[in-house]
């Protein structure tokens, strides 16, 4: 195992103390239980919306905190979801007197924590709405979840739910639109690698040279297929697909597609990857009218990509070009 660290166990706690020191301006660091608030939280009047789940998926979730996004983010050791206190002192930390609302990937240990908080902190005098993410068409159940897995679609979601919030919705309005985003945007990855849990000390699982997973997890769980390594015109098709069949996206559609790497993929690739989707949008009748390509949800430094497609409306868009000021994403400001 080579990695830039000290000792497996203090990974997240040094990489919050970075956080902190990088970011004053942005963010603050709670430590014990650990999470991440916006530096002028909380902002009374406005719901707070938080976010959470293991380490190693970096920039999401704490480097989505600020203005704009995320109130708060609860990081958890690696691949491994946090815990329900660190869930309800953030949950207090961002409370403005508009209610709080939760968003939850589909991962058997985030929703059954983040549950145990909203009761928590309701029993405190919160009001605490949740949205479930369960964007990934690759499989329908995994070794992490009942149900399919929240993945690429959590980034988008989290930055138009945050505009909304930011922008006064009530946080029955914020929730609505939460789960409007989900029901309308879908995701599917694919790994040329493993990646290596600094705990573990060993790759999460074998992948030969010539070989790739197609439909594979954000923790490294299985996808749909193995098989040997494609050029990457046929790897988007592959992906496209089933997403474009899921919902399904039609001629006319408005998109925002989200070309993602997950942390050991150049971004000459990730052009690559969205060149060619775009194409599949474009002869489909289905107009991509937003983009974002870049490792937003990534896998530690597993080489790979997963493509969101968000059918989008009016309002979608013009809260998703509204400013945004976090550590890693930004713009309008």
């Amino acid at each position: 195992m080579k990695k830039l660290i000290n000792k497996p166990e203090d990974v997240v706690v040094e990489e919050l103390q970075g956080i902190a020191l990088a970011h004053p301006d942005l963010v603050k660091v709670h430590f014990d239980p650990n999470y991440i608030v916006r530096a002028d939280a909380p902002v009374k009047g406005k719901v707070g919306i938080i976010s959470g789940g293991g380490s190693g998926h970096e920039p999401m979730h704490g480097g989505f905190v600020g203005k704009g996004m995320l109130d708060a983010a609860c990081p958890g050791a690696v691949f491994t979801s946090p815990t329900p206190d660190q869930m309800l002192e953030a949950t207090k930390a961002v409370d403005g007197g508009k209610g709080v609302l939760h968003i939850v990937k589909n991962y058997t240990g985030d929703v059954m924590n983040f549950e145990m908080a909203a009761d928590l902190a309701r029993a405190e005098g919160i009001e605490v709405e949740s949205v479930l993410v369960d964007d990934d068409v690759a499989v329908q159940d995994s070794l992490w979840t009942a149900g399919r897995r929240g993945v690429g679609l959590t980034v988008v979601l989290e930055k138009i739910v945050g505009a909304a919030a930011e922008a006064g919705y009530s946080l029955k309005e914020v929730a609505e639109l939460g789960r409007k985003i989900n029901s309308l945007g879908r995701t599917m990855g694919m790994a040329l690698t493993s990646c290596t849990v600094p705990h573990a000390g060993k790759p999460t699982f074998d992948l030969p040279e010539d070989e790739m997973e197609i439909g594979i997890g954000i923790h490294g769980e299985p996808g749909r297929k193995r098989m040997k390594l494609q050029p990457v015109d046929e790897i988007v098709e592959m992906l496209m697909e089933p997403i474009l069949k899921d919902i399904p996206y039609k001629a006319g559609d408005e998109v925002i597609l989200f070309v993602n790497g997950l942390g050991g993929t150049p971004l000459i690739e990730q052009y690559l990857v969205f060149r060619k989707a775009h194409e599949i949008c474009e002869k489909n009748g289905i107009k991509v009218v937003r983009n974002l390509i870049g490792p937003y949800i990534t896998s530690l430094e597993m080489a790979g990509t997963s493509i969101t497609l968000l059918k989008v409306d009016e309002e979608m868009l013009k809260l998703w070009d509204a400013p945004v000021l976090t550590p890693g994403l930004r713009w309008g400001i």
